[in-house]
């Protein structure tokens, strides 16, 4: 009886109940998905079911990756710790081959006898191919075959005349057809029939990966005719944004990132950027939806998130890889049964690093001592509660992204050094500046705050 009464105090309240009764994980992950949600206050945006999702979970406004580039965040989220730690910093890189005996989320959960299954991308890979995969091969039980990951765009012509601009990397198309010729449609369809085929004996964990919104921006017409070309506005931002910006973070500072097209192909680009949300959006109605059918809702943790922030014009960027808000920022919704802060909204700091401690936590499977992220359960309970006082992102860019930057982001400020400060300093407050139009780093006034936050920059590992 003594020992009942220890673990119920030790554990949270999932992990007491009879060992069938462990939550199931449905996550969630889109790629290259900036905050452009309705429900984070994106006016262009539409994405109904996301909207439904925070309503009923808690929507976390300050999310940030931990390097704004698919193999990076990926495997850095994926094994809970740092970048500095993984020693991955671009898609080359091999978290197995730098840390032979990783302990991946889901293999974690794998071993505590969960039902694993994957479909899409949640470790990098690359679609259709396969040819970039790092999957873990310990993590499922089931996982659709990286080289049949089809269909892929089909060729058809846009059916908006609008020149794409391809070499400035805004590749899009628009098709005719159902949802399921793209893959986004097969992953969730492929995602819903594990489901009702899995072993109902043990509890999933489900992990569903989104293609889209990743170049090249392709969705079916439908969603492109949510979005229509006149109502598509240009990012504001001052005519001399760029001149206190250092070299690194500059548009052109990484190739094949350069923009130098018409404002009429940018319009044409954020249409189909965000004709692909309501795609994605879609394709996470038709997984929830699913789950209620199921009866699963009552005892399953979702979460939604995006492995890195996109950049739609602002300060002149596009694609992923700075350290501005809107690259190092993703959307994050999550819920769980029976919480009572459904509908809410936490401004707390959280990094995608707290997924794997979190899921620990409410699920009663025990955490790996060498995770660096930590639990975000207190915030879901009560989102007025801080579990981080800073959120940290770094990034390479450059020709052979030579230039390495990182970034701290507290509730007010955002501090970057590129290589440890020799190739620029920016220095942002957003409390008078949400867009980061105005470095601060040479203003005497912010002097002491500059050095304290650089001073934990220097502390990065």
């Amino acid at each position: 009886m003594k020992a009942l009464l220890i673990l119920l105090l030790c554990f949270p309240w999932s992990a007491f109940s009879a060992e069938t009764k462990r939550p199931n994980v449905l996550l969630m992950m889109a790629d290259d998905l900036a905050a452009t949600l309705s429900c984070y206050g994106f006016p262009q945006a539409k994405t109904p079911n996301l909207d439904a999702l925070a309503k009923r979970g808690v929507l976390f406004s300050r999310a940030y990756c931990q390097f704004p580039h698919c193999n990076p965040s990926r495997s850095s989220m994926m094994s809970g710790l740092r970048p500095g730690t993984t020693k991955v910093t671009n898609n080359e890189d091999n978290l197995y081959t730098n840390i032979p005996d990783v302990l991946t989320l889901p293999h974690h959960f794998r071993n505590h006898g969960y039902a694993t299954a994957r479909c899409g991308k949640i470790f990098h890979l690359g679609v259709p191919s396969g040819l970039e995969s790092m999957d873990d091969p310990k993590a499922w039980d089931f996982g659709t075959e990286f080289k049949n990951e089809l269909p892929y765009p089909p060729k058809q012509e846009s059916v908006v005349k609008v020149k794409t601009g391809k070499k400035q990397g805004l590749t899009w198309q628009e098709i005719p057809g159902s949802d399921d010729q793209l893959v986004d449609g097969n992953f969730a369809k492929t995602a819903i029939e594990w489901l009702g085929k899995r072993d109902k004996e043990k509890p999933f964990f489900l992990a569903v990966g989104f293609h889209r919104p990743h170049m090249p921006l392709v969705a079916p017409a439908k969603y492109f005719d949510l979005h229509p070309f006149e109502s598509i506005t240009l990012p504001e931002a001052p005519e001399n944004d760029e001149a206190d910006v250092p070299e690194p973070a500059r548009n052109g500072a990484v190739p094949g990132y350069a923009v130098s097209s018409t404002p009429e192909q940018r319009r044409a680009a954020i249409r189909a950027y965000l004709a692909c949300v309501s795609y994605v959006d879609a394709q996470v109605g038709r997984l929830l939806a699913s789950i209620k059918e199921m009866g699963l809702d009552d005892n399953t943790i979702i979460i939604f998130t995006a492995d890195h922030g996109w950049h739609l014009g602002e300060h002149g960027l596009w694609h992923k890889r700075s350290l501005f808000e809107e690259s190092a920022r993703v959307p994050f919704i999550m819920s769980m049964p029976g919480m009572k802060t459904g509908g809410q909204q936490s401004a707390g700091l959280i990094e995608l690093i707290d997924v794997f401690p979190t899921l620990c936590d409410l699920s009663g499977v025990p955490a790996p001592a060498q995770l660096q992220g930590k639990s975000i359960r207190p915030q879901l309970n009560d989102t007025s509660v801080v579990v981080h006082d800073a959120a940290f992102t770094q990034a390479r860019r450059g020709k052979d992204a030579e230039f390495w930057g990182r970034t701290i982001r507290t509730a007010r400020w955002r501090c970057t050094e590129w290589d440890a400060g020799k190739n620029g300093i920016e220095l942002y407050d957003h409390d008078a500046d949400p867009h980061e139009y105005t470095n601060l780093a040479n203003d005497p006034k912010h002097a002491e705050v500059l050095k304290e936050l650089r001073g934990r920059l220097a502390e990065l590992k």
